[in-house]
């Protein structure tokens, strides 16, 4: 199968093939131009739509399918006010208009400052939008893409791609996560049956 030649591969090798699957799927590559285009600070497409294109691929589903939203992180320090971030996703919502998928943009600066009221866990601020991957809910989804100046596929990968390629599911326990990750496996693993599932 072709997840098992994938996995397993050194890193770099398996960036190449991550990148050639991506800009080889429509919603994927054109949410990435349209986001190069905005071009807001240390900004990464995360998350669903790159380890469910992914999956689709490994597996013969269509584009598309399981994707709820793309994901769209930037980090701006400058102006920690919801009136900021709300400017930058009205400009979004324009550029991204058309787009099969809705898109979700969210400044990773001011996660800490509603995190709590929504998750009932406190947050220090974080850094980068580089940071924030390493506090998702399962490693296998700590995964970012963006497009630099010369329109070339970066790649940040805080656990690597062995798992997204391996179709498994890793929790990551950096944060008490579990009723997330688990409810994210379990949706997972109803529309990828291929999916093994690592318990928390």
């Amino acid at each position: 199968m072709t997840h098992l030649r994938l996995s397993g591969l050194p890193f770099e090798q398996q960036r190449e093939h991550l990148a050639s699957i991506l800009l080889a799927d429509t919603l994927v590559s054109e949410a990435l131009h349209r986001a190069h285009v905005l071009d807001l600070p240390d900004w990464w497409i995360v998350s669903g739509a790159l380890y469910n294109t992914v999956w689709n691929h490994l597996t013969g589903k269509p584009s598309g399918y399981g994707i709820k939203d793309v994901d769209l992180f930037y980090f701006d320090a400058s102006d920690l006010s919801w009136e900021a971030e709300d400017v930058v996703i009205r400009k979004g919502a324009e550029l991204f208009a058309g787009l099969s998928h809705p898109v979700e943009i969210r400044n990773q600066a001011r996660v800490h400052l509603w995190f709590e009221e929504h998750f009932g866990q406190r947050r220090e601020p974080l850094v980068s939008s580089a940071v924030s991957l390493g506090h998702f809910a399962a490693k296998t989804h700590s995964v970012g893409v963006r497009l630099d100046a010369a329109g070339r596929m970066e790649v940040c990968a805080p656990f690597g791609l062995d798992d997204i390629f391996s179709l498994r599911m890793v929790p990551n326990r950096v944060l008490d996560n579990r009723a997330t990750y688990e409810t994210k496996s379990a949706r997972s693993k109803a529309m990828w049956p291929e999916l093994a599932v690592e318990p928390w």
